[in-house]
C-alpha cells in the first residue's frame, strides 16, 4: 500500500552518519563493520531502496541543526550560523538525489498531486524517486526571522520550533519554559508563509503557547502517547484532544524508548522488553479511542534517528518492515478505509487543506 512517513532524518544520516542511502540497507551495515564512532554502527534500518520496497513513495525529510549556549552538554554548534551552514549542506543533499533522479522535492499542491499519480499508476515502483517534502526538525538554525523566508523558497513546508533541550524560539524534551517574544515572531512569520508546525519536541508549556499564538495548520510528525509511556517527549490526552480539535495528524514514532515504559537507554534491549511493532498500534489506537476516528494518526517512523535496530522493534528489521502495519491494524478490527486513512490518506488530506490557498 502507498504509504508516507512523515518523519525521516535523510540528510543526517547521509552526512554526519556518512551513509549512502541509495545503497540497500545491507550494504550500508556492511561498510559500518568495525566502525564504534556511534553506537548504532552498523544497524542502520533505512536506505531509498527499501523506501521503494516498503511503498513509501513519500516522507516528510528533515534539516537538522542545533545551536548550543555555553553550558548546554547536548552535542550542537557554537553559533547559529554553523547550525544554518550545516542544514545549507543538508539541502544540497537532497538536492543531490533529485539531479540523480533518486527525490523529487514536493512543495505546493501541484507537485504533491502529480507526485501521487506518478506512485499510483501501476507501473513499477523500484526506479520511481521517493518524494520529500522539506521540515525543519529545531528552529536554531534559523539566524533571524527573515532567514525564513529564504528556507521558505527553497522549500521549507513543515518546521518544529524546538527538539531537545533549550532552543533560541522554543523549549523542547527535557527542557522547560515558554516560547517568548522570539519564538511568537517566528510564528507569526510561519504563518504568513503558511509552513505547518509541527508540535513533537515541544515542552508543555512551549506547546500550549505556541498553539495559542498559531493560527495555521498543525501537525506532529512523530509523536507518541505520554498515558502508555510515561514521558514529557509524548503527548498527554489532553494534548492530544487539542491536536485533533485542530485537525492534526500524529505520527506513530518507532523509537523503542517512546513504545514502551522503563527503558534505559543504552541498556535496554527491544526483545527483552518485548517492544515490536504491535506496541506503535497501541499507541495509534490510544489516538483513536480519544478522537473517536482513525482519522489523526500515520505513520512517523524517525528509523535511523541517530539510533538503529538496537533501539527499534525487535522485529524490524529495515522500514520495509512497516508494510506489516495494515494487517496489524486489520486485526484490531481496522476497516480498509481506515487502513488507507493511516498509510497516507490523512496525511494528503491535511496537506491538500494546508495548500488549498
Amino acid at each position: 500500500m502507498f504509504t508516507i512517513d512523515a518523519h525521516l532524518d535523510l540528510s543526517m544520516n547521509a552526512l554526519e552518519w556518512n551513509r549512502d542511502l541509495t545503497l540497500s540497507v545491507r550494504e550500508i551495515n556492511a561498510r559500518e563493520k568495525g566502525l564504534t564512532d556511534k553506537p548504532d554502527r552498523g544497524n542502520a534500518t533505512v536506505s531509498l531502496p527499501a523506501l521503494r520496497e516498503a511503498s513509501i513513495g513519500m516522507v516528510v525529510a528533515t534539516q537538522i541543526a542545533r545551536y548550543v549556549a555555553p553550558g548546554n552538554p547536548l552535542p550542537g554548534w557554537h553559533s547559529p550560523e554553523q547550525a544554518w551552514a550545516q542544514t545549507q549542506g543538508q539541502l544540497a543533499w537532497y538536492e543531490a538525489m533529485q539531479e540523480k533522479g533518486e527525490m523529487v522535492q514536493i512543495r505546493d499542491r501541484e507537485s504533491l498531486e502529480a507526485h501521487i499519480s506518478l506512485w499510483q499508476n501501476g507501473e513499477s515502483q523500484e526506479k520511481k524517486p521517493i518524494g520529500y517534502m522539506l521540515s525543519l526538525e529545531g528552529a536554531d538554525s534559523i539566524i533571524n526571522v527573515s532567514y525564513l523566508e529564504k528556507s521558505y523558497e527553497k522549500g521549507l513546508r513543515a518546521l518544529g520550533p524546538a527538539h531537545y533541550g533549550p532552543g533560541r524560539y522554543a523549549q523542547g524534551t527535557d527542557a522547560s519554559g515558554p516560547l517568548g517574544p522570539k519564538g511568537r515572531d517566528l510564528l507569526k512569520e510561519m504563518e504568513r508563509l503558511n509552513i505547518i508546525l509541527d508540535a513533537t519536541h515541544l515542552c508543555d508549556e512551549s506547546f500550549w503557547e505556541a498553539l495559542d499564538h498559531f493560527n495555521g495548520p498543525v501537525w506532529a510528525s512523530h509523536n507518541n502517547c505520554r498515558a502508555l509511556v510515561n514521558h514529557n517527549r509524548q503527548f498527554s490526552d489532553e494534548q492530544l484532544k487539542e491536536l485533533i480539535n485542530r485537525g492534526a495528524v500524529i505520527g506513530g514514532a518507532l523509537d523503542a524508548w517512546m513504545m514502551v515504559p522503563n527503558w534505559i537507554k543504552g541498556v535496554s534491549m527491544p526483545r527483552e522488553m518485548n517492544c515490536d511493532l504491535e506496541k506503535v498500534i497501541d499507541h495509534m489506537d490510544h489516538i483513536c479511542q480519544i478522537a473517536g476516528n482513525a482519522r489523526h494518526i500515520g505513520i512517523g517512523t524517525d528509523l535511523d534517528g541517530a539510533y538503529g535496530r538496537e533501539q527499534s522493534p525487535y522485529d524490524l528489521e529495515t522500514i520495509a518492515d512497516i508494510g506489516r502495519i495494515p494487517g496489524m491494524l486489520e486485526k484490531r478490527g481496522y476497516n480498509e478505509e481506515d487502513i488507507r486513512l493511516v498509510m497516507h490518506g490523512n496525511w494528503l488530506r491535511f496537506l491538500r487543506k494546508a495548500w488549498s490557498a
